[in-house]
């Protein structure tokens, strides 16, 4: 048993690929994932995963319950943490650019890869039924107070609501736009990955274009006064202000970076990953973090950090003057944008995890088919698409947005120790990307990682491990038996 859990898959140098390779499709005469990506597609994938609820409802409540203006200093420690994790990443995905690579038992061993692999299904499905609730929220919004449209109230939420521990039937029948919205990009996703990077392309340039038009009209209003003090009293509580309460921040807008590394999951999709890959993920969380500052700042200039505490900072701020009321539209758009963007992303990141466990055979071969024409896993795209429209519409997901951050950091700190482990065990393995001070940033990433885990979310231990207990039994009745690795002893 123990011999099983510790064996790990054949490492071998990645060859250079470009476009197209294989075009025909494998040796085997199967078809197999299209090389398409370049560096660009990738930062706009990172792009499209991390700027999303994070600016639009995160970066507020975090401010108003915790740091105040100091919300700055929350996403720098935070965007630290992911720039350790990302170097990891970065050297890990150009080493081994396989889709999913966050997942593979090159390093650690089968156990540990199931494990980490059933933490990255955690973060991408239920992220992105979550994330449809969020989008459903903001176009009702739009439909009904701007457009003036009316929109059935019974279809609006998930059936019951989670309150003080239980279930509480909440007088509606499902949430539809939700449902609608997942079904779209899982049929968007189904006909190919390139033509899922342009849409994402075009998504991106408009909520960017929004975020640029509130940091530029809304730092004209800017009072200095709300920056002061910059980090409030603590109240005698932890987390509540004062530097715990920056800390604490920071593991709340943690959530805010989660998808920039479902870049590493279209590995093999990339040309050149040896080189793109590197750039596609610290480009992508550079970029992401310099975005994430400067709005905090216009946003907590704008308006007390006390008044923030809403669904919708960025809309609360602007109404507060009647000259940039102009404003709350498009930022509703951006909001639709943006959201649809992570998504399109996180369902894009799901599908290609569980193609490469398939391939590895601790999944069914379902999961790892790929459409011929399309070169897409057509059929894991719609059994997912299915399990995220059917959790989007029905379940309240609350809860489960702190369950997804648990599942990410886990598998942050893993690729850390990974880097570490293949350090030791393949000195000589080709690398186009080195981790600079890797003995100082790999264990530092863990150790940070680790302690955003502890930290924010014990009250959920007991969720978090019945998870993984059905992860236990998946493996133990088909994964260890029809492991590939399985075969070849």
């Amino acid at each position: 048993m123990l011999k099983t859990l510790l064996r790990v898959k054949p490492v071998e140098p990645a060859a250079h690929v470009d476009a197209g390779e294989p075009v025909e499709g494998s040796l085997q005469g199967e078809a197999t994932l299209k090389r398409t990506l370049t560096a660009r597609h990738l930062i706009l994938l990172g792009m499209g995963a991390v700027i999303g609820a994070g600016i639009f409802v995160v970066t507020g409540q975090a401010a108003a319950n915790h740091a105040g203006p100091a919300i700055m200093l929350s996403f720098v420690l935070a965007g630290l943490a992911c720039a350790f994790a990302g170097l990891c990443y970065a050297e890990f995905a150009a080493m081994i650019p396989v889709s999913g690579s966050a997942y593979s038992y090159a390093t650690l061993g089968e156990g540990m890869a199931w494990f980490i692999g059933w933490c990255l299904v955690l973060e991408y499905l239920f992220a992105s039924a979550s994330v449809a609730v969020g989008w459903s929220a903001y176009m009702i919004s739009f439909l009904t107070t701007t457009l003036n449209l009316p929109f059935p109230d019974a279809l609006t939420a998930a059936p019951v609501v989670w309150e003080d521990g239980q279930f509480i039937a909440s007088g509606k029948l499902f949430n539809l736009p939700a449902v609608l919205i997942v079904a779209a990009i899982a049929g968007l996703l189904y006909v190919g990955v390139t033509q899922s990077t342009f849409v994402n392309a075009i998504i991106v340039a408009i909520k960017v274009t929004v975020i640029c038009l509130f940091v530029g009209f809304g730092a004209m209003y800017v009072d200095p006064a709300n920056w002061t003090p910059f980090i409030p009293e603590n109240t005698g509580t932890f987390g509540e202000f004062g530097w715990t309460g920056v800390f604490r921040a920071a593991s709340i807008v943690f959530f805010a970076y989660i998808g920039f590394d479902a870049v590493s999951t279209a590995a093999g999709e990339t040309r050149d990953p040896q080189r793109n890959m590197p750039i596609g993920l610290l480009g992508s969380l550079a970029v992401c973090t310099v975005i994430y500052i400067i709005v905090c700042a216009v946003l907590t200039g704008l308006l007390p950090y006390t008044q923030l505490g809403t669904d919708k900072p960025v809309v609360t701020a602007l109404e507060t003057y009647a000259k940039l009321t102009w404003l709350k539209t498009w930022v509703e758009i951006g909001a639709i944008a943006g959201l649809s963007s992570v998504i399109l992303v996180m369902m894009m990141g799901q599908t290609r995890v569980a193609y490469t466990i398939s391939r590895d055979g601790l999944l069914p071969s379902i999961f790892g088919k790929v459409h011929a024409k399309y070169r897409t896993p057509h059929l894991s795209t719609v059994i997912v698409g299915v399990i995220a429209a059917a959790l989007a519409g029905l379940v309240p997901l609350s809860v489960l947005g702190e369950l997804v951050a648990m599942g990410t950091l886990l598998a942050f700190a893993t690729v850390c120790i990974g880097i570490l482990v293949l350090r030791r065990t393949k000195p000589d393995m080709p690398r186009s990307f080195r981790v600079p001070a890797v003995w100082f940033i790999a264990p530092a990433g863990a150790l940070i990682c680790l302690g955003l885990f502890a930290m924010a979310f014990a009250a959920h231990w007991l969720v978090f491990v019945l998870w993984n207990v059905l992860g236990v039994a998946i493996y133990l009745g088909y994964g260890m038996r029809h492991s590939k690795l399985n075969k070849r002893a």
